[in-house]
């Protein structure tokens, strides 16, 4: 924003106008726009902001129903999705406060959004959009297994580690927060991931705590007990 990037354009619609201009002008491929309401409740800018893409030739628009001053505290104002889904026949993306996918099927019904974007859910339930799915289809929807949980964040710590990253350690710890939400016992967990000196490590305790979850309830005992 220092540099009047990110969020700062919101009050420089001009410049906004340019820069879809100037884009639309260079690509061929679909070419879409994401923006939040606006910069604080009385300066909401995102119906004539929708209008100003439609008309430099956007695809798409999606709308994080928050102002900059919001950040991601508060209630997002679905209200304003229905206004920019209103004043535009390009499609309409809505975002913000899609925790379940009950809160999916709320924001389409509320707003006639053309489709819904999910962010922090995301990291902490990747299969919300299986579930979306599911609920569409069949009104209920399934809940990730132990060793679903397991499957997904040992996949993703060691891709990090095959794949060499520079901060592979940092991103581990970075993403435990999100990746034990959830889970029962996933307090320790995070605790030991934070405490590792390094990337084997982690992985290690990861796999030490679920080994632990998912043994039979059998294992161990005497079978001529």
């Amino acid at each position: 924003m220092k540099c009047n990037g990110g969020s700062g354009l919101l009050r420089d619609l001009p410049l906004i106008g340019k820069i879809f201009e100037t884009v639309r002008a260079a690509v061929t491929i679909p070419f879409t726009g994401k923006f939040r309401a606006g910069w604080k409740d009385d300066e909401i800018v995102c119906v004539e902001l929708a209008r100003l893409a439609e008309d430099c030739g956007l695809s798409a628009v999606a709308l994080h129903a928050r102002t900059r001053e919001q950040g991601y505290s508060g209630e997002a104002r679905w209200d304003w999705i229905a206004a920019v889904r209103k004043a535009v026949k390009i499609p309409v993306v809505g975002n913000g406060d899609i925790r379940c996918p009950e809160d999916a099927a709320a924001m389409v019904a509320q707003t006639g959004c053309d489709a819904v974007m999910i962010g922090r859910t995301a990291a902490s339930n990747p299969w919300i959009f299986r579930q979306i799915a599911q609920y569409g289809e069949r009104g209920s929807y399934d809940q990730p297994t132990e060793a679903d949980r397991y499957e997904m964040i040992r996949t993703y710590f060691r891709m990090l580690i095959d794949e060499e990253l520079p901060d592979a350690e940092g991103k581990m710890k970075q993403f435990a927060s999100w990746f034990t939400h959830g889970v029962s016992g996933g307090a320790a967990l995070r605790k030991h991931i934070y405490e590792s000196k390094s990337t084997p490590d982690i992985l290690s305790r990861v796999d030490e705590f679920f080994a632990a979850r998912l043994a039979p309830a059998d294992e161990g005992v005497n079978a001529s007990s």
